[in-house]
């Protein structure tokens, strides 16, 4: 049995409303202004990063291995904290309409399962003629320490956009047969109980099998 991963809740932020997303304009934005969410990373979240990205560095998805490196334990992609910059650029500032233009990244520390980032982002340069902006990046784990730090450059939407939240697809992650070993691990406690197997072999129930597949 495969796992349920429900789709993520939007990463929390001060004065915003969870089930709208909505753009801050050129003109509305002003140097100084900051924007962030926050998220803890699970191993699924590394799991389902690799699935998407084809990364399967073993530094991130091999327990045993990632032990015996520098890091010793499992860390998370870099580029997945870059992911979640373009989350707080995207539906918090600028917000939607926003262009991503150019983003420079220094990953100083690793990120490990059961992190909790806050992911930041605050405007430091205005270009009023082409609409653009530059925004300093950040992202700061439980204990204070940065471990992602990065400039965005991007084109601020001109006009008001405000839409519903889109609901997000749940996903199911099965690793190496992982969620049969689980479902067996639950019902273990339950005991034994009676059970027949009907497995009909003869050449009538076999032929129509046979015949089910040769008529498509």
């Amino acid at each position: 049995m495969p796992d349920l991963l429900p789709a993520p809740p939007p990463a929390t932020s001060a004065g915003n409303d969870l089930g709208i997303v909505r753009n801050r304009t050129f003109d509305e934005i002003a140097v100084g202004d900051t924007a962030s969410i926050e998220r803890t990373l699970s191993t699924e979240d590394i799991q389902l990063f690799a699935v998407l990205s084809g990364d399967v560095n073993p530094q991130h998805l091999d327990a045993d291995y990632a032990a015996s490196t520098r890091f010793h334990g499992v860390i998370a992609h870099g580029m997945l904290g870059g992911a979640l910059i373009s989350a707080v650029l995207g539906t918090r500032l600028p917000g939607p309409g926003t262009i991503y233009l150019g983003q420079t990244l220094k990953f100083l520390a690793p990120v490990r399962v059961g992190d909790t980032l806050r992911i930041s982002v605050s405007v430091s340069a205005r270009d009023e003629a082409k609409k653009r902006l530059k925004l300093a990046c950040s992202c700061v784990n439980q204990d204070g320490v940065t471990v992602i730090s990065g400039e965005a450059d991007v084109i601020a939407p001109t006009e008001r956009i405000e839409r519903a939240r889109t609901t997000l697809p749940e996903v199911r992650l099965s690793v190496n047969g992982d969620g049969l070993h689980r479902l067996m691990d639950h019902v273990r406690p339950l005991g034994a109980i009676p059970v027949a197997v009907v497995h009909p072999c003869d050449a009538l129930s076999l032929s129509g099998a046979l015949d089910a597949r040769a008529a498509g």
